[in-house]
């Protein structure tokens, strides 16, 4: 694991991690006070940065894919995961995952899941929580967020993990592995996040651009595991952040399988967005 690097968002409770904070809510605050046909086998690119460059357009290639994502976020010596499972069409950039909480500290409660519609520039919440009314949604602009929706949703816009590799730099190339069947190839680097934001898209351009202002750091340690055909089957980043004094440590991993599988996003009616205040 790269352990150097970090990216970390300027200032201590920016409105970027909003979000995020009220996800993660007292969990991590709290607890710190209280303790498809199986591809042919992949070949080590002669280019191994330009391998993982080309990973969003393999993707956008392949259409579509069930994802499933995990993001881990530790502080003083706590350290709490919010999983994600769904689906995501590389083509549109559009996404549907179920996004499940952690228990609070002490376990007595369980969380309803997060459903989250991510789309060019605009992440949608139902079951939001924290005073929103449970059958509206709340709509955020990504390009306003500090880290462009990297990791304040509490999951990692696919696309934009995958995007986020057309900065790659220092690549190595790190053998043939074994995911789930399938075998893969791994790399390891830094992800230059405005060279990316450059490089990236127009539909992410925004999003990407506007971490690549918000991080005090661009580049951002990550392991990526490509198929045969190029394809992205996993990724882990690293990020860091402030959030209250505390320094919040962020793995986010993402999972692509079943390509080619049916995702449809409708978005909600705009009567059906809370245009009310969000307790944080």
């Amino acid at each position: 694991m790269v352990e150097q690097g970090y990216g970390r968002p300027r200032g201590s409770g920016s409105g970027a991690f909003a979000v995020t904070a009220v996800l993660v809510g007292s969990l991590v605050t709290a607890a710190a006070v209280t303790g498809c046909a199986a591809p042919g086998d992949p070949k080590p690119a002669a280019d191994p940065a330009l391998a993982v460059r080309n990973a969003a357009d393999a993707l956008a290639r392949a259409g579509t894919s069930k994802a499933s994502t995990s993001m881990e976020m530790a502080s003083g010596g706590t350290r709490v995961t919010i999983r994600g499972e769904g689906g995501y069409d590389f083509r549109r950039r559009t996404g549907r995952l179920q996004v499940l909480l952690p228990k609070d500290p002490a376990g007595a409660s369980e969380h309803r899941p997060i459903t989250e519609l991510l789309t060019p520039g605009a992440l949608y919440m139902k079951n939001r929580g924290a005073g929103v009314p449970a059958d509206k949604w709340v709509r955020v602009d990504t390009t306003t967020l500090d880290d462009g929706n990297l990791v304040t949703g509490g999951a990692t816009d696919p696309a934009a993990a995958a995007e986020l590799l057309r900065g790659a730099r220092e690549v190595a190339y790190l053998g043939e592995v074994d995911l789930a069947g399938v075998k893969v190839s791994h790399y390891r680097g830094v992800a230059d996040i405005a060279h990316a934001a450059r490089a990236a898209s127009p539909q992410l351009r925004g999003a990407l651009a506007a971490a690549a202002k918000g991080f005090a750091e661009d580049m951002v340690p990550f392991d990526a595991y490509l198929d045969a055909e190029g394809r992205l089957r996993k990724v882990r980043h690293q990020f860091s952040f402030s959030n209250q004094g505390r320094i919040v440590a962020v793995a986010s991993t993402t999972l692509l399988y079943g390509f080619g599988v049916p995702v449809e996003v409708t978005l909600p009616d705009h009567r059906d967005i809370y245009a009310g205040k969000i307790e944080t």
